[in-house]
């Protein structure tokens, strides 16, 4: 599907495979790039789209490749094969019953007129001029998205996910609902032992001001540095010396010079109770946990139904393409092997 104009840029990310070339197709025209079984792919309609993509590509401020380069080679067969593609499964929709009317399109294009120019007619029609673009293309585009959305929706409906599924998704992703023990601090880095030992004796007798004018004038450590010294880690999250010195001294009591090989000597004073480590409880990350796996599925589900709409059209050479147009290397060249390894 090409991207709805301003739904999302326009991409030459290919996301299905197209079929290959071959016979059992309708005659090619020779104003065709292509042709999908009785569906014909005219030339204007693959200009249209790689105008889309100068377009992408200027908005990006990235030079479009010239002709005769390879990369230039690859863009072209990435658009055909984003034709290619949509044709096959606007054919497979309408053999699903599903349908696009002039009002869906209309209502679609509705809320993105509202959504990103007011509802402005005038604004709306100032973007196509800008773009070089059709109001008829940019409907294309939309019908294109509301297949694609409705094919996707009558595909992955029936899946599901159980109570067993979230709970071994949580189980196996124990780490990311733990919090480990956290502590308040204030700190500063220096590079000199004697320095540290001068500093330690200073911020042992001073206050919130004494260490304020330290860290911002000694701390090598730019976010001590800029934050009079405070900061909260958790257990395990700084070097292994000022790691167990804060999890066992005493609450605001300044600690003597503490060094560590790869940065230096650090002056600390935790300044808050060692707040004890947590566990979110399943219960609350539940309808997460299940939105994240029901999507994974989905995904799962369309990404194999993509797989057998390709190998149909591999098979029986029911995709044509123009002399000069046909992608390389082959889109079914992937699923022919897969096939073949299969079933050998």
């Amino acid at each position: 599907m090409r991207n709805a104009i301003f739904l999302l840029p326009v991409l030459l990310a290919v996301t299905v495979a197209a079929g290959c070339g071959g016979g059992g197709s309708a005659s090619l025209k020779a104003s065709d790039v292509a042709t999908v079984g009785s569906t014909h792919i005219p030339k204007t309609q693959f200009d249209a789209l790689m105008a889309q993509a100068k377009q992408s590509f200027a908005q990006q401020k990235q030079a479009f490749p010239k002709q005769g380069t390879t990369a230039y080679e690859t863009v072209k067969g990435q658009a055909v094969t984003l034709l290619v593609q949509q044709a096959e499964r606007e054919a497979k929709a309408a053999s699903m019953g599903i349908k696009i009317t002039d009002k869906n399109i209309a209502d679609r294009l509705t809320q993105i007129k509202k959504q990103y120019f007011g509802g402005s007619e005038q604004k709306y029609l100032a973007e196509l001029k800008a773009r070089g673009l059709t109001d008829a293309e940019v409907r294309d585009d939309v019908r294109s998205q509301l297949i694609s959305e409705a094919v996707y929706n009558k595909v992955t409906k029936s899946a599901a996910v159980s109570s067993a599924d979230i709970h071994a998704y949580y189980l196996a992703h124990a780490q990311d609902y733990s919090q480990p023990q956290q502590r308040d601090v204030r700190y500063v880095l220096v590079k000199k032992k004697a320095l540290a030992n001068t500093l330690y004796g200073q911020l042992k007798s001073g206050n919130d001001k004494t260490w304020c004018a330290v860290a911002k004038k000694y701390s090598q450590d730019p976010s001590s540095k800029n934050s009079c010294g405070k900061a909260t880690f958790s257990k395990g999250q700084t070097v292994a010396e000022f790691d167990k010195v804060l999890f066992s001294a005493a609450t605001k009591s300044v600690q003597a010079p503490i060094y560590n090989k790869q940065y230096g000597w650090f002056v600390i004073e935790p300044l808050s109770n060692i707040k004890p480590s947590s566990t979110t409880p399943e219960s609350q990350v539940a309808a997460t946990i299940k939105q994240t796996l029901l999507t994974q599925k989905k995904n799962q589900v369309m990404t194999d139904w993509v797989t057998s709409l390709t190998k149909t059209y591999c098979s029986g050479g029911k995709v044509s393409y123009q002399a000069g147009y046909q992608p390389t290397p082959d889109p079914c060249a992937s699923v022919t092997t897969t096939s073949a390894t299969t079933t050998g």
